[in-house]
């Protein structure tokens, strides 16, 4: 009938939980701008580190669609998956903060272990043809010297790990018991613009371009690997195209540095100094928290294998992100309280059983 707008007819469905996150905001933008064919339906709570604003860039598009619900309410789920249809599932939704995991251990190990099992569960019965479930290289636990494969135990140290590594027990159980097909994803650090100011880069950035010092934990020796935003969404984008099912794969970089070098890195790069002296007058060592691993060195011969590897060098990434943040420190509400040395509590509610 002529005077009636068409309805797109969309090849897949493509469900990304956390949609308004740090990582899955950029997963997002990239799926709508690079996938016309699939509509992109972006499900999140709106809890303290999210922000729409992530998602500006794609909010009008015909392809994308938001919905605001929890991953922890079982009815609501089983209905999304009802009426939306969804072939594909990104699940990223997840409470990622280390630090607060120590005070909050019940919290994330309901939203990332019972969460996590809803949403599988329901797929599942859905019958979804693929189910990425996003996990960490924290779930390997720390290592001075051994380099973790897919094959590597899984030893976490804070709440936050172990919520991770149980949850990818649930997940891969789905694919030994019916073949159903998941595939589970652990990357190195993200870091980039959209990334909520309670994780290092971020934080230190946003501390010095306030005249404030960054504050290490312990001896600031600790080393990380960091893979810029963009890097990490081809690693997904690659994952949901050549990754098999029932398969883990390590999303890392070769790119280390030590959280001091890191925050005398911004230092020289925010206050324009190379003095050491100078440097030293930025960096605020605090107490450390409860575990803190040396190092998490991963091999990911077999995402290079699937023709991925990270391209975006340091410099780059990080004077974009630092420039990001000049504009947009203030995209989440409270935004100022990411900034203190150790989390702040009231973010959360009281946890409410299931």
């Amino acid at each position: 009938m002529s005077g009636l707008a068409e309805v797109p007819v969309f090849e897949k469905r493509l469900l990304v939980t956390g949609g308004a996150g740090f990582i899955a905001s950029h997963v997002v933008v990239s799926l709508v701008k690079n996938y016309p064919n699939y509509l992109i339906i972006n499900l999140d709570k709106l809890d303290y580190c999210a922000s729409l604003k992530n998602l500006e860039t794609v909010s009008e598009k015909e392809n994308y669609k938001f919905i605001q619900g929890d991953i922890c309410e079982p009815d609501f789920i089983k209905q999304l998956f009802e009426t939306e249809k969804i072939d594909i599932v990104l699940h990223f939704a997840a409470q990622t903060h280390v630090d607060l995991s120590f005070w909050h251990a019940l919290e994330f190990t309901y939203v990332n272990v019972y969460g996590t099992n809803v949403l599988v569960a329901a797929a599942h019965e859905a019958n979804v043809e693929k189910f990425v479930y996003v996990s960490t290289d924290e779930v390997y636990g720390g290592s001075t010297d051994e380099e973790f494969d897919e094959s590597s135990p899984k030893r976490p140290t804070n709440p936050y790990a172990s919520s991770k590594a149980a949850a990818e027990c649930f997940v891969q159980s789905y694919w030994e018991r019916y073949q159903f097909p998941v595939v589970i994803t652990r990357s190195s650090n993200v870091y980039g613009p959209h990334q909520y100011p309670e994780k290092v880069i971020p934080k230190f950035i946003s501390l010095l371009q306030q005249n404030r010092k960054c504050c290490i934990h312990g001896s600031g020796l600790q080393r990380r690997n960091f893979l810029y935003a963009t890097d990490v969404v081809e690693a997904f984008l690659t994952v949901l195209k050549e990754g098999k099912p029932g398969e883990i794969y390590n999303i890392g970089t070769n790119f280390e540095m030590s959280i001091a070098q890191l925050a005398k890195e911004l230092i020289h790069l925010i206050k324009k100094t190379s003095s050491e002296s100078e440097m030293e007058h930025w960096m605020d060592y605090v107490k450390d928290r409860p575990t803190n691993d040396l190092r998490y060195p991963m091999n990911s011969e077999k995402m290079h294998n699937l023709g991925w590897r990270p391209k975006v060098p340091w410099k780059e990434g990080i004077k974009k992100t630092i420039e990001w943040y000049k504009e947009n420190f203030h995209n989440w509400k409270n935004s100022e309280k990411a900034l203190e040395p150790f989390p702040v509590t009231e973010p959360f509610a009281q946890l409410s059983g299931p």
